[in-house]
């Protein structure tokens, strides 16, 4: 988020008719510039100067005309807040007081400072060239009384460290509330121009999630579609019989439904279904006379049978009794 501003100040800050075309830009993300300050760090005005240096730090931090400068990697950068994110600075348009900064307040001066004076500035026409130095003649010197006063420090930016640190868009929405200075410099007041343009046209946090929403979409829809695939292979195998074989019932088995069977053998199979409990009840019905009719006429002559053997016994008896009667 923070990084996306710098690609925007690349696009609108140009260089004045005078002098080269500007290159500034902000790193990219996972591109570091060695700053990373957890917190607002201490600074200290460089004595004689509008400037502010960080004693504390391992980096050539500095603070003029409201806007922060660091100088690492033998590249200038700046920005409104002091831990970025940082626009790169083409040399031509460094503010002067910044580039007059003596040697000796550099934390981290590069292996080229080794020999010039410590209460001199860098010999920047040296290092930058010819081309350079023609047009900055006389950059190093100016009268000393007629320097501006320093800008006063955004105090209110120690409130905002760690997480709370905020994105650009909300950067320039607490600098216009807690910070009421305008730059003096001509340059600084080019930059802060030109980074205020940038920021408005940077996307609303809304509008960058609309726009993510499609490519999360999509990635969801693939991820849904993935586990879907499996399905169709299994189609492709055979499919089982459309009559499975008979099973108990009561077991709690279950049966599924022959769903891959056609329409007709499905209407078949239900009307023979049907078909089998009417035919059982029939069967019953004809089978249960039959053993009525054929066990009945067995159990009559039976009961007759005993009924003729127990009247001749009677009728035996009854003789017998008759003739003995004259004996006596």
């Amino acid at each position: 988020m923070r990084y996306g501003l710098i690609l925007l100040w690349m696009l609108f800050w140009s260089a004045p008719p005078a002098m080269a075309q500007v290159s500034i830009g902000i790193g990219l993300p996972g591109v570091s510039i060695g700053i990373n300050l957890p917190v607002y760090p201490q600074l200290v005005r460089v004595p004689g100067y509008p400037v502010y240096y960080a004693p504390r730090l391992d980096s050539n931090f500095f603070f003029y005309d409201g806007m922060y400068w660091v100088y690492q990697g033998d590249n200038w950068y700046a920005s409104s807040w002091y831990n970025g994110p940082w626009g790169l600075v083409d040399p031509n348009r460094v503010p002067l007081y910044v580039l007059r900064i003596p040697v000796r307040y550099y934390r981290h001066p590069p292996e080229y400072f080794r020999g010039w004076r410590a209460d001199a500035p860098p010999r920047w026409g040296e290092h930058w060239g010819n081309n350079w130095a023609q047009r900055h003649s006389g950059w190093d010197r100016w009268n000393r009384k007629s320097a501006p006063a320093p800008a006063p420090l955004p105090a209110y930016q120690r409130k905002y460290s760690g997480n709370r640190y905020p994105q650009p868009e909300q950067q320039h929405a607490l600098q216009s509330r807690n910070y009421r200075y305008q730059p003096r410099d001509a340059i600084v007041r080019q930059h802060y121009k030109e980074q205020e343009q940038a920021v408005r046209k940077m996307p609303a946090p809304s509008e960058r999630e609309q726009r993510a929403a499609p490519q999360q979409k999509s990635t969801r829809q693939q991820e849904i579609q993935r586990p879907n695939a499996r399905p169709q292979v299994q189609e492709r195998r055979p499919a089982a019989p459309s009559s499975p074989p008979p099973q108990k019932e009561g077991a709690g088995v279950h049966r599924p439904a022959p769903t891959q069977a056609p329409a007709q053998q499905r209407g078949a199979a239900v009307q023979e279904q049907s078909r089998q409990p009417q035919q059982g009840a029939v069967q019953r019905e004809k089978q249960a006379p039959r053993s009525s009719r054929e066990s009945a006429p067995k159990d009559k002559g039976a009961s007759q049978e005993r009924g003729r053997a127990q009247g001749q016994e009677k009728d035996r008896g009854k003789g017998e009794e008759r003739g003995q009667e004259p004996n006596r």
